[in-house]
């Protein structure tokens, strides 16, 4: 079968969204390369290997390869997509110097060839990702595997934003806690926080594309009996009375790896949600929004714990006062 296939140079401040709107425009795949540069150092704190040279990507830029059918008119996708990138400048996400490409590619060059990149990869302490398709041994008793094949959701804990958030629930989870997972992708924090000792997660999206692949990740770890995964918002089940969540509103923990202007939509929800005294981590922050997010955050009665960062990337720690 062929694809039509678009490539986009741009930044990676602006990978997510650029993504994003290539689901939106009718996607059925998205492929993400960010920079190797020889400037950014490989991170081996938890003994990681790499089999792989480093891109020679520019630092700080990105390649986003979209695929569409082959019947589907490109011109009109391009023309729906370019106006969007640009306005992500009145955001203050600066996309770059974008560069479209445009070919026809056979499936079996895409659709499953970057699984050959996706390795497992220790993150944290105790949290090991393992793609479903590999074999490995954990070193230890102590290391925790979250087994996983992400589809076209969001989350395989090789972008910073996922491992930045695994890292900050292992020092936050003491055990025993109900969470709330607002935009779950492929459901890797819902798991990686019962791993870590977790009670029940509830975990969010409203792709259902994400919503699938969540459930299929819960199954693949033997965890749908302490997972539950709706199509939601949070607002909607702040306002609802559903017996099936599988947890007590209020809750002690919230996790949000999204993006910033979407984390500042919902923060008063996600206060509303929380016990006094719990806790959000929200991720996904690139470094030009820490302030904006800082000041709602504090705005809506949250303190400040802490702020981890990884490269430009960084994840609050708030308290509900």
């Amino acid at each position: 079968m062929l694809w039509n296939e678009i490539t986009i140079h741009t930044s990676e401040e602006a990978v997510e969204m650029i993504s994003n709107f290539l689901h939106e425009a009718g996607a059925g795949g998205v492929s993400i390369e960010e920079s190797g540069s020889l400037n950014k150092p490989r991170d081996t704190s938890y003994g990681q290997w790499y089999d792989r040279p480093l891109n020679d990507i520019p630092e700080g830029q990105a390649i986003i390869k979209g695929y569409f059918a082959e019947e589907i008119d490109m011109d009109s996708v391009r023309a729906q997509i370019e106006p969007r990138v640009e306005q992500l400048r009145t955001f203050d996400i600066d996309p770059g110097e974008v560069q479209y490409e445009l070919k026809t590619v056979n499936e079996d060059d895409w659709a499953n060839a970057w699984k050959q990149y996706f390795k497992p990869l220790r993150v944290s302490d105790h949290l090991t990702i393992k793609p479903t398709w590999e074999e490995y041994e954990p070193a230890s008793e102590d290391e925790k595997i979250i087994e996983l094949d992400p589809g076209m959701a969001f989350g395989t804990g090789t972008h910073p934003t996922t491992s930045l958030c695994l890292r900050t629930l292992e020092s936050v989870i003491q055990g025993g806690e109900e969470v709330i997972d607002v935009g779950t992708g492929s459901g890797i924090l819902a798991i990686g926080a019962i791993k870590l000792g977790a009670k029940h997660v509830l975990a969010l999206d409203l792709d259902p594309v994400a919503v699938s692949s969540a459930r299929e990740n819960t199954r693949l770890n033997g965890l749908e009996e302490r997972i539950t995964i709706k199509e939601s918002d949070l607002l909607s089940v702040l306002n609802a009375s559903d017996p099936t969540l599988g947890i007590q509103l209020p809750v002690k923990l919230v996790v949000a790896n999204i993006l910033a202007e979407i984390i500042l939509l919902f923060i008063d929800d996600v206060y509303n949600a929380l016990q006094p005294g719990g806790i959000y981590i929200a991720s996904g922050i690139w470094k030009n929004k820490e302030e904006a997010v800082e000041t709602a955050l504090k705005a809506a009665g949250f303190e400040i714990a802490e702020i981890n960062r990884d490269e430009d990337w960084l994840a609050f720690v708030a308290r509900k006062r």
